[in-house]
């Protein structure tokens, strides 16, 4: 998988309604998880919120978005996060470790609930990054050795 940047959008409660827009005028495949899907809801009126949606469109283009927990700041002008995501775990950390000199770490780089390993950060220039560095299955996870991804969407589909 290559390394990919794309906008990462934050709303609030209208994630899904915004994501599906942006199908419509893209293109393309979308995946919505929510809270539950997760077992992340920190409280029960956040189960059914957008924990992580992604668009890709057919020409390569990619759209992240999530709705924003009632526990967290939301300020509309501020509500964006730029993502760094890929498997090259080597160069995706060198990225992690440029961007935290001078920045306020939100969430540490490390491995996350879905696998992967997550951070956080604010740079010292005060943009948001999310940096996500894809995990590798075992084989009894994925049966062949096959990606995540792919193990994934043979599952379930999550939209």
């Amino acid at each position: 998988m290559p390394t990919i940047l794309n906008p990462y959008l934050s709303f609030k409660d209208n994630a899904r309604d915004a994501m599906n827009f942006y199908q419509s005028v893209l293109g393309g495949d979308l995946t919505v998880s929510t809270f539950d899907d997760f077992h992340a809801a920190q409280d029960p009126s956040e189960g059914p919120l957008v924990m992580h949606s992604q668009l890709n469109g057919p020409n390569g283009l990619v759209l992240m978005a999530s709705d924003t927990p009632s526990r967290m700041e939301y300020r509309p002008g501020t509500n964006f996060s730029i993502s760094i995501s890929g498997d090259d775990e080597e160069e995706i950390r060198g990225y992690w470790d440029k961007l935290s000199d001078g920045a306020t770490v939100t969430m540490p780089l490390e491995k996350a609930m879905w696998g992967d390993t997550f951070g956080m950060l604010v740079d010292k220039f005060g943009i948001a990054w999310l940096i996500n560095i894809a995990g590798q299955p075992s084989e009894e996870q994925s049966g062949d050795g096959q990606s995540a991804e792919n193990a994934q969407a043979e599952g379930a589909d999550q939209s």
